[in-house]
């Protein structure tokens, strides 16, 4: 099959959140199942020089935008997993994309995203009609990629496109739609028929998402839980009428895991290798993060860790509260995160109220990522709402036990002593406040003293298994059906 993604982020070339660790593992996926994928983005400012041999390709964009036109070069890239078959297309236009960060600088959006990813969809959808090796599917993800269903549509419908592509798009966070001014929509040069309530328009905006829902011959979602919860008013955002109207056309596929980046095994980022059989390695690696994050070094206190975005979503408020309640107890807590100014500076105020017991690190860096990962006994996700979750499922291969909230994809992927006993991997708490996810944490430190049983989740954890292998064959599924 020939199957072209299209995405704002993709691991390992741009990332601020799992979106970019999904379509990155997914491209390479496919390809390993012998299909011809091409997997579009936009060139960021640095992966040129991360990634050498990139190359230029005799091929230009000029396309409308508005009133204007504007122009911009293709690169591209054999991604090493699969050089003969799977092909990244960077879209080099530095006024859009040769910026400090994706979406925004310092905590603020960029005020042309909406300019920015209109243009990015006009050229997915030049490439699915004139690459040469002719997608079959275009699978786009997430709002920034929303619009291109109606591109499609329009240049079918009036621009003589025969056979164009099926196109699937997949929601990996409903809580960002992409809502922009009434005046953007003149940016996409579709017809004013499209700006309807029943496709792009959402109370007088643009809303990119919307369209992308209302126009997509196929939705999927990040977890099956995910696509039940959004066709309800609690979890739909607004859209769930929407999504209700096209619940037939709507799948949730649970996202798999990169077990070649996610690995305990065979992997530099870590102090020591270890793995079910032989955790001595595990131990090696908690005293690592404790020296990095300057905890006192105890072998015998639990470690709570956490990598998040520091928004409502990821419960972070709840945390802080729990730990406040919860600190007084012999554990320590480490957190690898960014996000809005108040919750960052909330953070390090709490590390700096107890040194030695809270570490904090502002920002995103990959490698530290594994060693939190690794060197922590548990792992903390208190999130209001939750599509899919990868934290959880990397927890899981580093036999460090979550604590999740019962939502979303953290409900589909762990299993509480209350479901199952001999299954158990994780601790679920179901109420949206800080008591409940101490008494969540309680529960860990109650388990932690019980060392037999601790060995037994960790065995459980460690053999839990989401492959993107099974996960192919579900979204091939999806591409053909009818």
């Amino acid at each position: 099959m020939r199957i072209l993604l299209a995405s704002s982020e993709v691991y390992p070339y741009s990332k601020t959140g799992g979106l970019a660790d999904a379509v990155g593992a997914l491209g390479k996926a496919l390809a390993k199942a012998g299909h011809q994928v091409g997997i579009v983005t936009p060139l960021y400012r640095g992966i040129r020089e991360r990634f050498p041999a990139l190359q230029q390709v005799d091929w230009r964009f000029d396309l409308p935008l508005g009133a204007k036109r504007v122009g911009a070069e293709l690169w591209t890239l054999a991604a090493p997993a699969a050089p003969d078959r799977l092909t990244v297309y960077f879209i080099q236009q530095p006024a859009y994309f040769d910026r400090a960060g994706l979406y925004g600088d310092n905590g603020t959006d960029y005020g042309d995203n909406g300019e920015r990813f209109i243009f990015f969809d006009k050229c997915v959808v030049h490439l699915a009609r004139y690459l040469p090796w002719r997608p079959e599917v275009l699978h786009v993800h997430d709002w920034h990629a929303g619009l291109v269903p109606l591109l499609v549509a329009q240049q079918a419908r009036a621009d003589g496109w025969v056979k164009p592509p099926r196109v699937c798009l997949t929601i990996h966070n409903l809580a960002y739609q992409g809502c922009f001014s009434r005046g953007t929509f003149a940016l996409t040069n579709l017809p004013g028929n499209y700006f309807t309530p029943d496709t792009a328009e959402f109370y007088g905006q643009l809303n990119c998402l919307k369209a992308g829902i209302a126009g997509a011959e196929v939705i999927t979602t990040v977890s099956p839980r995910y696509a039940r919860e959004i066709t309800t008013q609690e979890f739909g955002a607004g859209l769930d009428g929407l999504l209700r109207k096209r619940q037939p056309a709507l799948v949730g596929i649970l996202n798999g895991v990169d077990y070649e980046e996610w690995n305990t095994t065979s992997n530099p980022h870590l102090a020591a290798a270890y793995s079910a059989a032989d955790l001595s390695g595990k131990a090696e690696c908690k005293r690592a993060l404790q020296t990095e994050f300057a905890l006192t070094a105890n072998p015998h206190v639990p470690i709570f860790g956490c990598v998040t975005r520091l928004v409502e979503q990821k419960g972070m408020d709840l945390a802080l509260g729990a730990l406040e309640e919860m600190l007084a107890a012999a554990m320590q807590f480490v957190l690898l995160g960014s996000g809005t100014p108040d919750c960052e500076r909330a953070f390090v105020n709490l590390a700096g109220r107890f040194p030695g017991q809270v570490g904090v690190r502002l920002g995103y860096d990959q490698a530290l990522a594994h060693r939190l990962e690794a060197g922590s006994d548990f792992y903390l996700m208190p999130s209001r709402f939750e599509p899919c979750g990868l934290n959880q499922m990397y927890s899981l291969r580093y036999g460090t036990i979550p604590v999740v909230r019962r939502t979303g994809g953290l409900d589909d992927t762990i299993v509480d002593a209350i479901e199952n006993p001999t299954a158990a991997n994780g601790i679920k708490f179901s109420d949206c406040s800080a008591h409940a996810l101490a008494r969540a944490m309680r529960k860990a430190l109650v388990l932690y003293q019980e060392p037999e049983l601790f060995a037994q989740y960790r065995r459980n954890a460690m053999a839990a298994e989401f492959s993107w292998a099974q996960v192919v064959q579900q979204y091939l599924a999806v591409y053909r059906h009818p």
